[in-house]
């Protein structure tokens, strides 16, 4: 059964940290990935990992802040958010796909049920 469960979403401070898991279980997955959205926009990719050789890739606007690993054991990816702004409020998703694609963003399958990380001034 596939499932992707999300959890450490809350409520911080700007510049403050949060640390979003995801643990995943149903496939050996080829990209795991955080999208988010917010109220009133379209979702956006943020962070992937290519679960085999452990590449990753951010949006320009969290390079630097944001970084996005795995724990193979675990079946567990994690999203560690610093330095927190407003405009990261959103709903954070996990995804999973079993495939490549030449857009990285694309073709994900399988999303949690999202996590909401509230950035406050």
């Amino acid at each position: 059964q596939v499932q992707l469960v999300e959890s450490g979403g809350g409520s911080v401070q700007a510049g403050g940290s949060l640390r979003l898991s995801c643990a995943a279980s149903g496939y050996t997955y080829s990209r795991m990935a955080w999208f988010r959205q917010a109220p009133g926009k379209e979702r956006e990719g943020v962070a992937i990992i290519y679960t085999r050789g452990g590449r990753t890739d951010y949006a320009d606007s969290v390079k630097g802040r944001f970084t996005i690993s795995q724990d193979n054991a675990k079946n567990t990816i994690y999203l560690q958010m610093n330095s927190l702004k407003p405009e990261d409020n959103a709903k954070y998703y996990c995804a999973a796909s079993l495939i490549f694609a030449s857009d990285k963003w694309s073709f994900f399958g399988y999303w949690g049920q999202g996590t909401q990380v509230t950035v406050s001034l």
